[in-house]
């Protein structure tokens, strides 16, 4: 989509037409729905993310100022729901585990588990925001200035982040390799 089609369907949503901004979604969710799994590291909750965040995205379509794209406001919003999410990650997972203790029987993990096990721990270990820089940049597709928007960081510590990331990614997943 180009950005005057954006901008234009923008301003109909703006407007009050459910049909444009769904457009805007069928536009964007995939990116956004990609950005959500890889900075949970799980398909299901990054799915609702992805969805609560297209909620507030048409809630708060009135402070989108064109600046970036759409699916970087919505990228934004991710991410600032994520942090929500994490500070009340503790509590989600002693839910599901009483859920669990009540009957339902648990998969064992694998031994080796596959390579996208390992990349997703080693994702998981990284801090959120620079873990958010690389599911934007590495993976997302986007441009580091269009994460920096996104995330509301300076485009230099998006640069920043993603160079420790790589570092930190290849001595996680090269330290998983040798055991």
């Amino acid at each position: 989509m180009s950005p005057a089609e954006e901008a234009e369907l923008v301003a109909q949503a703006r407007a009050g037409s459910a049909a444009a901004f769904g457009r805007l979604v069928d536009a964007v969710q995939a990116r956004v729905r990609g950005f959500a799994r890889r900075l949970t590291g799980d398909h299901a909750d990054g799915d609702d993310l992805a969805q609560d965040a297209l909620i507030l995205a048409w809630e708060r379509l009135e402070r989108f100022a064109g600046r970036s794209s759409f699916a970087v406001f919505v990228c934004g919003i991710v991410f600032q729901l994520h942090c929500s999410w994490r500070r009340n990650l503790a509590r989600r997972r002693a839910r599901e585990a009483a859920w669990l203790a009540l009957g339902e029987v648990a998969a064992q993990a694998p031994r080796d588990p596959a390579p996208a096990d390992a990349l997703r721990r080693a994702l998981g270990a990284l801090p959120a925001d620079q873990r958010a820089c690389v599911a934007l940049c590495l993976a997302g597709e986007f441009s580091q200035a269009e994460a920096a928007l996104a995330l509301g960081l300076p485009l230099g510590t998006v640069k920043s982040h993603i160079s420790r990331s790589r570092t930190r990614l290849a001595e996680i997943l090269g330290g998983e390799d040798e055991h």
